[in-house]
């Protein structure tokens, strides 16, 4: 398993990006893996994840400023790690953007915490296996 879980992008079109890296990431074996429609999502926009072997690790979006939306996260093995991230982000100087626990929204084992780096960036570890 990768540290990286997954990475996340806003831009303007996301079905025309999505056709972009779709067409451009084939050869990688990259396949579209899931669309979340508009009503599904926080910003109001469609999301696309991409990925190789049924797993989106490359997402884009809509309805947000381009760059603005960029997300990145780190999977880790035990749900401890990820409160450990939290606490030592927020201590370094990072802003809270969720608080460690269950997301439901994606599945019930998805344990997350989400923090703002310096320049605004959306830093995310997460723990995916039953606890």
């Amino acid at each position: 398993m990768s540290i990286l879980d997954h990475v996340e992008f806003a831009v303007r079109d996301a079905a025309a990006s999505c056709r972009f890296y779709e067409l451009a990431l084939a050869p990688l074996g990259f396949k579209i893996i899931i669309t979340v429609p508009p009503e599904r999502t926080r910003t109001g926009g469609t999301r696309y994840g991409l990925g190789v072997g049924g797993y989106p690790c490359l997402w884009l979006h809509d309805e947000e400023e381009p760059g603005k939306g960029s997300h990145i996260a780190f999977a880790v093995e035990e749900r401890a790690l990820v409160d450990a991230f939290h606490r030592e982000a927020l201590r370094t100087g990072g802003r809270d953007n969720g608080v460690p626990g269950i997301r439901h929204r994606y599945h019930d084992h998805y344990y997350a915490a989400y923090v703002f780096d310096p320049d605004g960036i959306n830093v995310e570890v997460v723990c995916q296996k039953p606890e």
